[in-house]
Order: structure tokens, then C-alpha cells, then sequence
């Protein structure tokens, strides 16, 4: 199994988030460290002490900590992630939004420690369990008076009256739910450390020999038959095919557990999915076969005109590199048979329709277009078809429009 690495808070992390403030993370405002697999909160509220808002959603957070510091914040969200708890939010003293939808508060009383803030108006928790205990509005309403929005629903005046009355009876009853789900919550945990368990002891991982209950000697010949007859047969992509349909279809409760276990698994199949399409070495393209015949190659994807002036007896090959590319960029070398053009490492390579002399050709840039010319005379007699046998490279001078000119 490959071993997954989440990303911790780092300063660099902050500061690539801070491009809006030239970088300058002691000065931040405002900081979106969203999608980042934070599995704790740290050094946020010492590096960012003038922070006002602050985007945490969608990470793989279990509690709200470290962030006392921030006196000046006004907005927090922390939706989806694997809060259970509200707490030490006490020391944000200019807290007026706070966005925990879809985590796993259960503990609804824990709202109660929002009380000292005193300028919160907002508060989501759209997708929590305690949404699901009875009396779970009118038991935000009522212990948080300076609220003026709960989960987007604005809190009228005759709903905070509502609230206040009978409060006594929703309190003891929001209790007695709080008290029933944190014995399952204890039961759910329990079952995932169990599972965790069964699975690291998982039967062939310690690379031991298992037999059937008939064959209880692990060093016999017979049983190691077994053994190898029965991995020939087994098909590893079925296996594996196998397991994800079981990871994905098996029903399991939604809990911190369960959704982290399932980001494992999904970091763990794009890692090994980026070690199976490592960029292996390209081979080297064949520019001559090994029976000597010249291969036309066009790595570059240029356009190019190959002609014939019959006139001066030359071949001209006019190639569409781009016009302001810096000629140190190219490099030619004309042999008998073909020319061979590099640009940037890109290989163009063409077969010519006669035979030349490489010692009187000439390479230069057009003035108007920036396209690569090669002039090359052709030499007494057609060409003949013979193996091309690579000689050292005789390099042709180029020349770009400014030396022209010189």
C-alpha cells in the first residue's frame, strides 16, 4: 500500500495564496486554502494576524483550533470537513459568519460556546446530525440571540419569542438526543478501529505461506504446487476491479471514519495511477535505418516548400520556422542526400530530390517572413540511390536577416 501524504499548512502554501497582496502574508485580509487535504489548523492565526476572511472548506479538518489569535476575522468557513465540536472560537472577537455545512456536529450544545460573540449574525449547519435532533431551531435561536440568519433562513422577531418559550423542556429534550447519538458516535468508532484492525491483519500480507485446513505442513512440496498453481491462475485486474466494486458498493455509515477512508483510497488510486503513467524515456526517433535509407521527419510540425531552380541549378528549401525565433535556436547540416534542420531539439529532416554540395550551400533568414532558407547547388549528375551512410556533420553557416544586411 502506498503511504499517502497530507498537506500540512506551510507558509510557502500561504504565500502563493497571498499573489493578490504582492505575497505579503503579515498583511493578508483574505486567504482561500480550500481542496488542500488539511487535516489540522495551524499557523494560521501567528502569520495572519490581520485576517478577515478565511476559506478552509472542503479539507479533511476533525476540529476547529488555533485560530484565537484572529481578532480581526469576520467570516470562517469550514464547511465539509470533519468537524464534530464547536469550539475555541472564543478569541474571534469580530466573528460575524461562520459556514459549517455538511460536517458531523452532533454536540449541538456546543453552539452555546458561540454565545461570547457577540457580533455573529450568521451561522450554516445545513448537513449536520444535530439539524436531524427535534427542537434543534428553536434551540439555536434561543441560545443565540445575537443571530440574525440561521442556515440562510432569516430568524424573525416572532420566532426568537417562540423560542425563548418553553425553552427548558427543548433543552432537556435536545440532551437526551445529544446523549442517545454520542453513544452511536462511540459505537461507529469503535467498528472502524475494528475494520482498520481486520484489514491491516488481512491474511497473506505478511508475506507467509496459508494453507487449506487438509494441508497443514507450509514447507511441503505439495503445498507450495498449491500455492503456485493457484496465483497462475488468478487474475490480478479482476482482483483489483473486485475490490474497488466492494470498497464502493459495501454500505457503510457516513462519519469522519468513512470519509476519510474514502479520500484515502481515492489518493491512493490516483498515486498509483501517476507511478503506473510515469513518463518513461522516449526512444530516439530513426532518423537512418539500419539499411541506410534516409527517413523524412517532421518533429517540429513545420510547414516547408522543397523546390528545384532549374535556372541556377540549385535545390531551395524554404522552411516556415517562426519569424522571430532567435537563429541560435536552429541548426543545419546539409549532407549529399538530405538536409537536417534542429529547432530548439526538434528534429526536421528531408530527403532531396537530387544530389548537392553541402560545401557550397548556404542557410539564411528571409527578411519578410523569417523563414529559414537553404540554397543548396546541385552537383554533377542525378542522384544515386544508395545506403546513406552518415559522415560527420558538415554544419552550414546561418545567417540571420541583421547579418544579411551586414
Amino acid at each position: 500500500m502506498l503511504e499517502l501524504c497530507f498537506c500540512p499548512v506551510t507558509e510557502d502554501m500561504v504565500r502563493r495564496r497571498a499573489e493578490h497582496n504582492e505575497c505579503q502574508i503579515s498583511t493578508l485580509e483574505e486567504v482561500s486554502l480550500h481542496q488542500q487535504d488539511i487535516e489540522k489548523i495551524e499557523h494560521i492565526d501567528k502569520w495572519c494576524r490581520d485576517l478577515r476572511i478565511l476559506y478552509l472548506q472542503n479539507n479533511l479538518i476533525p476540529k476547529i483550533e488555533n485560530v484565537g489569535r484572529l481578532k480581526k476575522l469576520q467570516y470562517l468557513n469550514l464547511a465539509l470537513n470533519n468537524i464534530e465540536v464547536i469550539e475555541n472560537l472564543e478569541g474571534c472577537e469580530s466573528l460575524q459568519k461562520l459556514d459549517l455545512t455538511v460536517n458531523f456536529v452532533g454536540r449541538l450544545s456546543s453552539v452555546e460556546s458561540l454565545q461570547s460573540n457577540i457580533h455573529l449574525t450568521e451561522l450554516f449547519l445545513v448537513g449536520n446530525p444535530c439539524t436531524e435532533f427535534e427542537g434543534y431551531r428553536q434551540y439555536v435561536v434561543a441560545s443565540l440571540p445575537q443571530l440574525k440568519f440561521l442556515d440562510g433562513t432569516e430568524i424573525s422577531r416572532s420566532e426568537r419569542i417562540r423560542a425563548a418559550q418553553g425553552l427548558k423542556e427543548v433543552k432537556r429534550n435536545v440532551r437526551e438526543q445529544e446523549r442517545e447519538y454520542l453513544k452511536r458516535r462511540a459505537r461507529e468508532k469503535e467498528e472502524a478501529r475494528d475494520e482498520k484492525g481486520n484489514k491491516e491483519r488481512k491474511p497473506g500480507s505478511d508475506g507467509r505461506w496459508y494453507t487449506d485446513i487438509n494441508n497443514t505442513d507450509p514447507g511441503s512440496e505439495e503445498n507450495k504446487e498449491n500455492q503456485e498453481r493457484k496465483e497462475g491462475t488468478e487474475n490480478p485486474e479482476l482482483d483489483e476491479e473486485q475490490q474497488e466494486s466492494e470498497f464502493w458498493h459495501t454500505p457503510c455509515s457516513f462519519t469522519p471514519e468513512s470519509r476519510l477512508e474514502a479520500h484515502r483510497h481515492l489518493e491512493e488510486k490516483r498515486k498509483a495511477k501517476e507511478k503506473v503513467n510515469e513518463k518513461k524515456p522516449k526512444t530516439p526517433r530513426t532518423l537512418i535505418t539500419a539499411d541506410g535509407r534516409v527517413m523524412n521527419v517532421n518533429e517540429p510540425k513545420l510547414d516547408f516548400s522543397l523546390t528545384e531552380d532549374e535556372e541556377n541549378n540549385t535545390v531551395v528549401l524554404d522552411l516556415a520556422v517562426y519569424r522571430h525565433m532567435d537563429t541560435s535556436l536552429m541548426d543545419v547540416d546539409v549532407q549529399p542526400s538530405y538536409a537536417r534542420v534542429t529547432v530548439k531539439g526538434k528534429i526536421f529532416q528531408i530527403v532531396l530530390p537530387a544530389e548537392v554540395r553541402p560545401d557550397s550551400s548556404t542557410a539564411q533568414r528571409s527578411q519578410t517572413t523569417g523563414h529559414l532558407v537553404l540554397t543548396m547547388p546541385r552537383a554533377e549528375g542525378e542522384i544515386k540511390v544508395t545506403k546513406a551512410v552518415p559522415r560527420p556533420p558538415r554544419k552550414t553557416q546561418t545567417s540571420s536577416p541583421e547579418d544579411e544586411k551586414r
